[in-house]
């Protein structure tokens, strides 16, 4: 018996093992994670996502798209993989070498950052919370969304890097161009998820889709449907997809940030444009659509039996459910960038701060309305003797906030427009030596 235990005090060197263990089971998960998620299944993802969207893309033109490696063009993605990785990488003799090689590595590991606490399926039951699941997430910190932003914005960063190491004043525009942006509609995609926060009371990425589990979709409300849109717009500019792509307007400014890009650098470029593309569409399907669940089929809680295959079976069918609605968010991203033509500078930026700043504010608003109503709700509004449900209520306060809030900002732009008449409506004024031949 040891001293410890005489006076029943825990044993020391027990709990030292039992830590190094832990810690050394810890850093092999971790070591897996990466090698098969990180180097193996995202950029595999990736790979095939640029082929999907070219499919699409054919379909919208009336083109057949990407039909000659292999079986309906399968082999398409390995064939440019492998031609990215085999060419030259030029750089510029001016360039500062070591800032021009960091800048894509550092976009590309901002890209990897954020899918580290998106929890792609519901995982195990937490003990003593039924109906409450741990997610399948890497790491769950309980500032998981904040820690998600500030991840995201190290982007930013890297972008101007790239434009300004490069020694070209067509690079460090299309750079500028694009910070302004970044940081621009970052301010509304913060807004958009303040609502979120609010109806859940935690920051953490697994509370959120917890809290959806308990009661429903954030989706279905006023406040949601408008969060929900302004998210989705934000993080079409957040990515660089049409029809923000200003930061690399071909018209303009050659390629942008990335002009003076060959090779694989070039390829990092690529890769964490669509990494991001598919970090989007995780978080709205988590911040509004219940992540791994579906509305109206209660399939989490057939995992309470405890049984093996029933919770590997709650776990495939929330992976794949989660799949196809990051899946929807991306053709959603093909069918605008294959839509819409590209936006103009000054509108674009108009955009974010006329439009989407105020909105996003008033739309705070209008949650805590919801939350009051719906969420927190003391006793049952009795309308005649009748108890009315609290989400009729909810809805009968939120929709004219928003409805109000939409036909404002619209109504204040609109007056803008014709107390300045000539803004953006500019019209063709033949020569004088033109007009003077008509005369004649």
């Amino acid at each position: 018996m040891s001293l410890a235990a005489d006076w029943g005090m825990p044993n020391i060197w027990a709990l030292q093992q039992h830590t190094v263990e832990l810690s050394l089971s810890t850093w092999i998960r971790w070591f897996l994670w990466l090698a098969l998620g990180f180097f193996g299944l995202f950029p595999g993802i990736v790979a095939y996502m640029v082929w999907a969207e070219r499919k699409v893309a054919a379909r919208f033109q009336d083109r057949i798209g990407p039909n000659r490696v292999g079986p309906l063009g399968l082999l398409q993605p390995i064939a440019d993989a492998i031609k990215l990785l085999t060419k030259e990488s030029i750089v510029p003799t001016s360039a500062d070498r070591w800032v021009h090689l960091l800048a894509p590595v550092l976009i590309l590991i901002s890209a990897f950052l954020v899918l580290a606490v998106v929890p792609f399926g519901l995982g195990a039951e937490i003990e003593g919370q039924p109906g409450h699941f741990a997610g399948l997430v890497p790491i769950d910190p309980p500032s998981g969304l904040l820690y998600l932003i500030a991840v995201s914005s190290l982007t930013s960063l890297g972008i101007f890097l790239a434009g300004w190491s490069s020694r070209n004043k067509y690079a460090l525009l299309g750079a500028m161009r694009a910070v302004a942006q970044l940081v621009s509609y970052e301010v509304p995609q913060v807004l958009a998820t303040v609502p979120v926060i609010l109806w859940t009371g935690s920051l953490s990425m697994v509370a959120i889709m917890n809290r959806q589990l308990d009661a429903g979709w954030f989706l279905w409300s006023p406040p949601g449907l408008l969060s929900f849109g302004l998210l989705v717009v934000a993080n079409l500019a957040e990515v660089n997809r049409t029809p923000f792509d200003l930061p690399e307007a071909e018209s303009e400014i050659i390629a942008g940030y990335h002009t003076e890009y060959s090779g694989m650098r070039f390829g990092l470029f690529f890769l964490a444009e669509y990494l991001s593309v598919f970090g989007v569409s995780c978080l709205g399907s988590l911040l509004f659509l219940g992540g791994g669940s579906m509305p109206l089929i209660d399939y989490p809680g057939w995992i309470g039996a405890g049984s093996l295959p029933a919770y590997y079976l709650v776990n495939l069918i929330s992976v794949g459910v989660f799949a196809a609605k990051v899946a929807g968010f991306v053709f959603l991203m093909f069918w605008v960038r294959a839509t819409l033509p590209r936006m103009r500078v000054d509108r674009l930026m108009n955009f974010a701060w006329k439009f989407m700043v105020p909105l996003g504010i008033v739309n705070i608003v209008a949650a805590a309305v919801w939350y009051e109503c719906v969420i927190r709700p003391g006793s049952p509004v009795v309308l005649g003797g009748v108890p009315l449900p609290n989400r009729l209520v909810g809805w009968a306060a939120t929709l004219p906030i928003v409805l109000l809030a939409i036909w404002g900002v619209m109504r204040v732009h609109r007056l803008e427009r014709q107390a300045l008449p000539s803004v953006g409506r500019t019209r063709y004024v033949p020569p004088p030596s033109i007009a003077a031949r008509r005369v004649v």
